[in-house]
């Protein structure tokens, strides 16, 4: 018997793919689990139908994610900081920072958990952080901590720089 997957099943194929399976095992197991559909004349060109418009879908979304990456690509963050010695950060930041700084200044909604940050950044310098967008587009947006009343801080000022959320201070008893 000829069908059409309406959804994936293991050790058989996709959804939309047109497969020839036995009749036991289409009557038995696949139809009343509304795995698959008879490949008639009329749901074949529901296939089809259905198969470009799932296309036209995935060109536009592939189209947005290029250009939220080509907008990330362009973007730079510049977090002015409280430094210890050492250049170590009082806190840090975080994929959260990043996220809102983003759409604070460029107006990109980006998930934070796209934002591909193994560790807060504890150090003065400047990082390439790679963000997620899709599985194989991964742009990476320049983010700068300088630290809170230096020369570099005075010279960032002309691209907007944003200021992470003060930690609270532990309460002494």
């Amino acid at each position: 018997m000829k069908v059409i997957l309406l959804h994936e099943v293991p050790g058989l194929g996709q959804a939309g793919e047109v497969k020839e399976v036995a009749d036991g095992y289409a009557r038995n197991y696949l139809l009343p689990r509304e795995l698959v559909t008879p490949a008639t004349k009329a749901n074949m060109a529901t296939l089809t139908d259905r198969v470009t418009s799932e296309k036209r879908r995935r060109e536009k979304i592939d189209a947005e994610q290029a250009s939220l990456a080509t907008k990330i690509e362009a973007a730079s963050l510049v977090f002015s900081v409280r430094v210890g010695s050492g250049g170590r950060l009082y806190g840090s930041v975080t994929n959260q920072d990043i996220a809102n700084a983003l759409q604070e200044l460029h107006q990109l909604t980006v998930n934070r958990r796209a934002i591909q940050l193994t560790d807060p950044l504890r150090h003065l310098g400047t990082f390439e952080v790679p963000i997620r967008i899709a599985p194989k587009l991964e742009p990476k947006v320049k983010v700068s901590l300088v630290a809170a009343g230096s020369e570099e801080e005075k010279a960032a000022q002309g691209v907007q720089s944003v200021s992470p959320e003060p930690e609270a201070a532990p309460v002494a008893q």
